[in-house]
């Protein structure tokens, strides 16, 4: 389910809507990286601030998704959904798929708003990772028939290992993933529908 087999070129042309969310985050990494606008912009606008976003600023519920503070956290998060994404865009759609994405890591933060303080800040694309995660739950859960027994116990032991790495990891918005996680198995259903 989660194995690579096809060359760079397949990936890239055949998981487009994967290969185009972790290029946004690449390029916007690297304009953070070497700021071209005066006062690092993209951070000071897009990042989610809990009470910027109480005070109408709406679209850092959408931005942060995009934004990592270290090489590091880019590569966790870009190398994840690397890895979940295509069986999802192949399974979704590419269209469906950057729905799905999108609308995981805005509820995430939605959540982060309502149960972190306002002077809480958060950025990264994990809460909307944890979604994925929870469609793949999901489906191993109510669709047992549709997978080997391989392939649900590789679910059910990446999703425990993410939730005990949110715990014990330093600087984690534990809200976030676990909201991702939820969202993503409450919403899955939505996106099962032929038609929605």
């Amino acid at each position: 389910m989660f194995t690579r087999t096809e060359s760079f070129r397949e990936y890239t042309t055949t998981y487009r809507a994967v290969t185009v969310l972790i290029l946004i985050m690449m390029l916007i990494f690297v304009l953070v990286l070497f700021p071209i606008f005066p006062g690092n912009v993209l951070f000071y606008y897009g990042t989610g601030v809990n009470l910027y976003i109480a005070d109408g600023q709406w679209w850092r519920l959408v931005t942060p998704i995009f934004l990592h503070s270290t090489f590091s956290h880019l590569l966790f998060n870009g190398f994840s959904l690397a890895i979940f994404g295509p069986a999802l865009e192949k399974f979704l759609g590419s269209f469906k798929f950057v729905i799905f994405f999108l609308s995981t890591g805005i509820l995430a933060n939605a959540a982060t708003f309502l149960f972190k303080p306002l002077t809480y800040t958060h950025i990264g694309a994990s809460g909307a990772i944890f979604g994925l995660l929870g469609f793949f739950l999901y489906l191993v859960l109510f669709n047992k028939n549709s997978f080997s027994n391989n392939e649900r116990n590789t679910v059910y032991t990446l999703t425990g290992i993410a939730i005990i790495m949110t715990f014990i990891q330093p600087q984690i918005n534990v809200v976030g993933h676990l909201a991702g996680l939820a969202t993503g198995i409450m919403t899955a259903p939505l996106y099962l529908r032929e038609k929605w």
